[in-house]
């Protein structure tokens, strides 16, 4: 098989040139000259080769609009309201952009979005967008995880109040902005939306010209958990024991509730983050193989989004996500994209322009390992002699199979290799190991394993990777308690550790304390003086991007177990 011999081939400030192409056939990579087309791909059916390359899914929607945001951008963007010029002069401005120069993904999200917006209505000619079904729009910015989005969500905010501030008739912008987030941990990294918030995106990225500030801070932006979207039914109600007879509440008494401060606006924008959470159920509302959980969570996110717009109305709906599916109960599709894409940067593209970690097999220089067990390593969930083992029910103490915890001593070492360093450096937090198990029984095996050296690092010098105090098991069920929880974790006033009796911490808090303080150190991991910053070894299931780790954090990632190949990133 033909390497890669360079993976990073683009600049993240220009428009992609080039791509890598997998041929099957002949089993190498090409470098094919242009930019890939924007699509998705999916397994084939009849193929179960750990290298099939699957088949190509093309978003002809996206393909369709990209071509003209380039001659809209090339022609000086006609049609803009001044306020949008000055905002895109700005934002391309190489003497404002110096030290902070926005990525191309970023400004063809927000080109795009604006062009849609305020572009000549006949370069707009046969762009026809799906919707959700549902009475209000929606527009969605496919865009890889790290590759910016919170930027992006701050340049629309910008764009929406600006205008609005400055023509206040216009009725495609609002001054009134509703994000929602897909948990605590989320909504409060978007604190940085909030103009008013001290570390502001605005300021700290220079995203609003000198003097507009106090025009921006004329607007409204609310950031929620979708939590706080949630209602109790007519059926709800009638199942609680209760003396409160006064029935659910209406919209009009619902969206005071969930607005707040916000409450009176009208022509809201919305602004939905991880919009893949927020999908709308089938009349028939029953899919085979989607959580009852998945769709609970669907339902109350844009069944509270209905009865806002109901209410006040929703001018538009933004949503940003790497993978915007809606679960469909059957394998990866067409159907189950939304239809409603208008751009897209894919995790492909992001890694080729050096957005993302890149990934790398966990064989380190000095490792005597010959070639077949470097290639069963890097395909570890496709091994014969792990697949069937890690998708069956098993206790945790059954012990695993050998390849894995041949993988794990020597992503050990990886590790062990990085602490090191670190230290010598004079870090004082530790890097990070990250596994994604399949299910929670492998999660279970991996975790037991790790607290009893079952895969004997102690022997390799690698204990430390054993210490459970440093290791954070993330219990998917648990946390999305946490999520739902908006409570400070403490008994009587007091913080845990205030408390005077003998019993253990742990003891002491409730169930709701502990879910609580989980949250809190999922996202604080890495972070001086939290109850995360000494994590370094972090045991999940398929929830990752759960899992906060700051963004000047550097990470060792064991992403392995049916996850997709077993490899290690570095920052």
């Amino acid at each position: 098989m033909k390497k890669i011999d360079k993976l990073i081939i683009n600049s993240p400030y220009e428009e992609p040139r080039q791509y890598w192409e997998y041929v099957r056939d002949t089993r190498e990579f090409v470098r094919q000259d242009g930019r890939r087309p924007a699509g998705y791909v999916v397994a084939s059916e009849s193929s179960k080769s750990f290298d099939d390359p699957g088949t190509f899914i093309e978003i002809k929607l996206v393909n369709t609009i990209r071509p003209r945001v380039k001659k809209w951008r090339e022609d000086g963007y006609p049609g803009i309201a001044g306020i949008t010029k000055r905002l895109l002069q700005h934002w391309q401005d190489p003497e404002e952009r110096k030290d902070r120069r926005f990525f191309f993904c970023q400004l063809e999200a927000i080109e795009t979005l604006i062009w849609l917006t305020e572009a000549p209505e006949a370069d707009r000619t046969g762009i026809d967008i799906s919707g959700d079904g549902g009475d209000f729009s929606r527009w969605c910015c496919k865009m890889a995880t790290g590759s910016g989005k919170t930027i992006v969500m701050s340049m629309l905010i910008a764009w929406q109040i600006l205008n609005k501030a400055a023509n206040n008739k216009d009725t495609h912008f609002s001054k009134n902005i509703l994000v929602v987030a897909p948990g605590l941990t989320v909504r409060n990294r978007l604190s940085v939306l909030n103009p008013f918030d001290k570390e502001n995106y605005y300021e700290e990225f220079n995203i609003v010209p000198s003097g507009l500030m106090e025009s921006l801070r004329q607007g409204k932006v609310k950031i929620v958990n979708w939590h706080t979207l949630a209602w109790d039914s007519e059926e709800r109600l009638a199942k609680k024991k209760t003396v409160d007879k006064r029935g659910a509440k209406s919209d009009e008494a619902y969206v005071r509730d969930v607005l707040g401060d916000m409450a009176n606006a009208t022509n809201l924008i919305v602004i939905n983050d991880e919009a893949h959470h927020a999908w709308r159920v089938p009349a028939e509302s029953k899919m085979k193989g989607v959580k009852k959980e998945d769709i609970e969570e669907s339902t109350v996110w844009v069944g509270g989004l209905d009865r806002i717009h109901r209410a006040r109305g929703i001018i538009r709906c933004f949503d940003l996500s790497a993978t915007p599916f809606a679960p469909s109960g059957k394998k990866a599709n067409e159907e189950a994209l939304f239809p409603w894409i208008v751009s897209d940067f894919g995790l492909n593209d992001a890694i080729e322009s050096g957005l993302v970690k890149t990934p790398r097999v966990v064989i380190r220089d000095d490792a005597n390992v010959d070639e077949n067990l470097r290639s069963r390593l890097y395909h570890i969930y496709m091994d014969a002699t792990v697949k069937d083992d890690i998708n069956r029910k098993a206790e945790e103490g059954e012990p695993l199979p050998d390849l894995i915890k041949n993988a794990y001593l020597l992503l050990g070492k990886d590790w062990k290799a990085a602490k090191d360093d670190w230290e010598k450096a004079g870090h004082k937090i530790p890097p990070v190991m990250i596994t994604v198990a399949n299910t929670t029984y492998t999660s279970a095996r991996i975790k037991y394993a790790f607290d009893h050296d079952a895969f004997f690092l102690s022997v390799a010098g690698l204990v430390d990777l054993c210490d459970q105090e440093k290791i954070l098991q993330i219990d998917s069920r648990i946390l999305d308690k946490a999520e739902a929880e908006t409570e400070e974790a403490g008994t009587d006033g007091k913080k845990p550790e205030e408390n005077d009796d003998n019993q253990t911490k742990e003891k002491r808090l409730t169930k709701k304390q502990q879910a609580e303080l989980l949250r809190k150190t999922v996202d604080t991991v890495g972070k001086t003086g939290e109850p995360g910053e000494q994590i370094q070894n972090v045991i999940s299931v398929a929830c990752s991007a759960k899992v906060g780790m700051p963004k000047q954090l550097p990470t060792l990632w064991a992403c392995g177990h049916l996850a997709a190949s077993y490899c290690a990133n570095r920052w």
